[in-house]
């Protein structure tokens, strides 16, 4: 389900049109997050770390309006679901695209998010295909080896993409806490950094508990 936004009325008219006509339309920001509740109630709970942090992250995207929007053919639509097209490792150290689907219940969100990945681990090549190009999705990798403090992308300038790309590092311990490397980079037409800062600010409640 998508809604188009009037942009004729929208206050971010103007700031739309001016990023969307750049060659590099993107912003990024990278930054680390604490999360220290919710690895030791994984623990506890015996659930996967990395499904808990990307469905907390799927629960803020849906949570902050900005981060729901895309660009398709020069219109602005806001999608009521936003799914992950995520990467994931197999045992010979290639990857494949992973569609994942977001469900309101964890427990139901793991169980098909659990099926999909093993589909790609046991297949070969990218796997790319129509399902890995939908817009109501973020584009998510998580790079476990590496508590990194910056990040780049690979992007083919001549296509118009307004898809969040999203990827989390290797936890690390400061101060007696655990923190998680995240970088987010988004459509400077439709995202500010103050969108991402709600975006954040959500997800970091989430991590802590306090939701």
């Amino acid at each position: 389900m998508k809604k188009q936004l009037d942009i004729a009325n929208w206050n971010r008219r103007e700031h739309y049109a001016f990023f969307s006509q750049m060659d590099e339309p993107f912003h990024g920001l990278s930054l680390n997050v604490d999360c220290t509740w919710a690895y030791q109630y994984c623990k506890e709970k015996q659930h996967s770390f990395f499904l808990f942090y990307l469905h907390q992250i799927l629960n803020a995207i849906m949570r902050t309006d900005a981060m729901r929007y895309r660009i398709e053919d020069g219109k602005v639509f806001d999608y009521e679901v936003i799914h992950a097209n995520a990467t994931v490792q197999r045992a010979d150290h290639t990857f494949g695209f992973c569609p994942i689907y977001y469900e309101e219940d964890f427990a139901t969100f793991a169980a098909g998010a659990n099926i999909a990945m093993d589909k790609i681990k046991n297949s070969s090549g990218l796997c790319f295909n129509d399902e890995c190009a939908r817009e109501d999705v973020i584009h998510f990798s998580a790079i476990p080896w590496i508590s990194f403090t910056g990040l780049t992308h690979a992007r083919q300038y001549d296509r118009k993409d307004s898809v969040p790309k999203i990827s989390v590092g290797k936890f690390f311990k400061q101060d007696q806490r655990l923190m998680l490397p995240i970088a987010i980079f988004v459509h400077h037409g439709l995202v500010d950094a103050y969108h991402v800062h709600q975006f954040i600010e959500v997800l970091e409640a989430a991590l802590s508990g306090k939701t």
